[in-house]
């Protein structure tokens, strides 16, 4: 962990480091000198408000670039691939953090090679506090690190020698990439010792294609959690759910109420099984209703159970807080005066696009203006598969979800289908096959010019293949 005051150095580089016991693996990571130590995939931490400088030195033997995923800044610091570096060369990034406190990230985001690097390690969490969040550490006595715990999630496939194993199939290239392990914070089937009381979990979806539903499990029984934040920082208010999908890039803030249990009680952080509705090659299988795990790609894995991280209570100390009512003051939903604007997610030859084009570096097909408010209508065109759909330099709000499959209307908390992870500021939006998800965007900022971001799938072999559109922001 550090805080990212004064301008330091981030090094992407090669190491070695044992990720299976005893088997040390060639993987890339961010290299961070911090008060004399030497920090891998550093945890940012940083004040809202706070102006930064941060040099990228590429240390690969091919172009990187550095993408704040959900950091509102213009396109010059937004690590667009445009601005990838070649190896040995830098980057310097200077911007003011705008964004409310939340729990962000950054990752790679060269052109056709995002995918790779972020499988090999590249990823690391950047954390914004404000004054409503330290007031939420002080009335739960939580500590970043200790009772307030950082957790991505990454799936990934190994050889016998214990070293990481990435090259897709044209097949994987279309569906994604699918670990047989799942890693927590580099770490295969964890295990951690709590004492009897809250914790916070804020949890990054990190993996390449992979869905999570998540949910706590007591011996049998599902125990309830309290949803208290998504991509953009904290919600209203915190909501009771037993279960979550969690879509690559997604965030969810939690809080897991331990004060009850027992010494010796064990609570397991699991992905229950899901239909992960692979529908992409209908006619062959969904046609015949054998989509989901038992079509022709049962080796992904993908939608099975899969137990993540066992939290073990070692000890009863006393806790007297409980979760407060309210958390933050999130203002309404903007309008848009215009009728919404169709984002359509389709394939065609085994490519995935978006509104029927592939990425072109120098096109920028989506136009708003600058300081207008637009709604899109993201609709994921049957036969297909899911889609995490996100939008680099704004955060938006999703209004409704119609057409959605029945384990995603289950977990409505709205009558216009959200579910509690939709609530709140969003920069990312799982969206399933046939569904359409409405969201809204105000596309103001203060940068001068025209600005370019993308739009684009975060399924990460989606978007190496060119499921990604350069948005243009007009002034």
């Amino acid at each position: 962990m550090a805080d990212a005051a004064g301008a330091p150095t981030i090094v992407a580089k090669g190491i070695e480091h044992p990720l299976l016991p005893g088997k040390p693996a060639r993987l890339l990571a961010y290299e961070m000198e911090f008060q004399g130590r030497s920090l891998l995939n550093p945890l940012l931490r940083v004040r809202s408000g706070a102006s930064l400088r941060i040099k990228f030195w590429n240390g690969l033997n091919e172009t990187s670039i550095i993408h704040w995923h959900g950091l509102k800044v213009d396109s010059n610091n937004d690590g667009h691939p445009h601005y990838a570096v070649p190896g040995g060369a830098t980057y310097d990034y200077r911007f003011t953090v705008a964004n409310r406190a939340g729990t962000y990230w950054y990752h790679p985001h060269p052109h056709r090679l995002t995918g790779k690097q972020v499988y090999h390690g590249l990823a690391g969490f950047f954390i914004v506090e404000d004054d409503e969040e330290l007031a939420l550490q002080q009335v739960l006595d939580l500590r970043l690190g200790e009772t307030d715990i950082p957790l991505v999630l990454q799936d990934r496939r190994f050889d016998e020698a214990g070293g990481l194993v990435y090259a897709p199939t044209a097949d994987e290239r279309f569906h994604g990439h699918y670990g047989s392990e799942v890693l927590v914070n580099w770490t295969p089937r964890p295990y951690f010792d709590a004492t009897a009381r809250i914790y916070r979990f804020r949890v990054l979806n990190g993996s390449n294609a992979r869905i999570y539903r998540l949910a706590f499990r007591h011996e049998e029984r599902l125990v309830d959690y309290h949803v208290i934040g998504t991509d953009g920082g904290l919600l209203d208010r915190p909501h009771a759910v037993t279960e979550a999908f969690l879509a690559p890039g997604e965030r969810m803030d939690v809080l897991l109420d331990l004060s009850g249990g027992a010494r010796g009680d064990a609570i397991t952080l699991v992905s229950l099984p899901f239909d992960a509705m692979h529908m992409e090659m209908a006619g062959s299988h969904a046609a015949h209703g054998q989509h989901g795990a038992h079509g022709h790609h049962d080796d992904r894995s993908d939608g099975l159970e899969i137990e993540l991280l066992r939290i073990r209570v070692q000890q009863k100390t006393p806790y007297d807080r409980t979760i407060p009512e309210t958390l933050s003051r999130i203002e309404p939903a903007p309008e848009s005066p215009f009728s919404p604007r169709l984002i359509l997610l389709d394939q065609s030859r085994m490519a995935w696009r978006i509104n029927r084009a592939s990425y072109d570096m120098t096109a920028t097909p989506i136009v708003v203006r600058r300081d207008t408010v637009e709604a899109w209508d993201i609709r994921n065109f049957q036969p297909s598969m899911p889609h995490p759909i996100h939008i680099h330099g704004f955060q938006f709000r999703v209004l409704s979800r119609a057409g959605s499959p029945e384990q995603q209307r289950l977990l409505a908390v709205t009558d216009t289908g959200l579910a509690a992870t939709d609530l709140g500021w969003k920069d990312t939006v799982l969206t399933w096959p046939g569904e359409t998800v409405r969201i809204v965007t105000d596309f103001s900022h203060p940068f001068l010019g025209d600005q370019v971001y993308m739009v684009h799938c975060h399924n990460l072999e989606h978007e190496d293949g060119g499921m990604m559109l350069n948005l243009k922001v007009a002034a």
